[in-house]
């Protein structure tokens, strides 16, 4: 098993999403005046790393075989039916924005909670940037993605980053580490399953189907 790594070129700012973040409907001049100041004081702060390898997966009677893991998680089950492969990755936009959240959270808490949700958003911007390359590399050999899935979500247990963490070497990668209390650092990293399919299958995880009903980010959904 190869284990790869990329640094992306840094995605566009997507302010509509980082206000969603920062969980504010509305802007007003001020508000936009101050996420303009925040942005362009962080831009160069972040980093865009990857690291992934390909994996075979088998699904008997419920339990999943993800070859360095074993799991009977029912989200997960629905969300790799059909796949007899995954991308495991891990990301991670580097410790910089961590820093500026720490130093604006003891003189401009404001601050801290926009630096908070820009943080949010380049962390996905670059797990969707990834997810495009990889769905547009196996869309070349006639296979299709499923919806990226991380640890915590649904049932699909949180301590399973341990291993996910062992299998891609994610600290000597990227620089991606692991609390004994399951907390990466840099915090805006993700870690995910990727399945791989040569069914088209629309497989779509809405919030509506996630056991986290607490999420600040869960997305309202008719």
């Amino acid at each position: 098993m190869t284990v790869f790594k990329k640094s992306f070129i840094p995605p566009e700012f997507n302010e509509k999403e980082i206000l969603r973040y920062a969980l504010c409907q509305k802007a007003d001049e001020n508000i936009t005046a101050l996420l303009d100041e925040c942005i362009g004081e962080c831009e160069n702060a972040f980093t865009y790393n990857v690291c992934w390898c390909e994996m075979p997966v088998k699904i008997t009677n419920g339990e999943i075989d993800l070859s360095f893991l074993k799991t009977d998680s029912k989200a997960l089950s629905k969300n790799l039916s059909g796949c007899e492969k995954i991308i495991l990755f891990g990301a991670t936009v580097g410790i910089g924005i961590d820093r500026l959240i720490a130093k604006y959270g003891r003189i401009s808490p404001s601050k801290a909670v926009l630096f908070q949700a820009i943080g949010a958003e380049r962390i996905e911007a670059l797990c969707n940037a990834f997810n495009e390359e990889v769905t547009e590399k196996y869309r070349k050999e006639n296979l299709y993605t499923r919806p990226r899935f991380s640890p915590g979500y649904g049932d699909f247990p949180l301590d399973a980053q341990r291993d996910i963490f062992r299998v891609l070497d994610c600290y000597r990668q990227i620089g991606l580490s692991l609390s004994d209390s399951l907390l990466m650092s840099p915090s805006k990293s993700v870690t995910a399953i990727i399945g791989i399919s040569d069914k088209k299958t629309e497989c779509k995880i809405p919030c509506s189907d996630c056991t986290k009903s607490n999420c600040t980010f869960r997305r309202n959904e008719q």
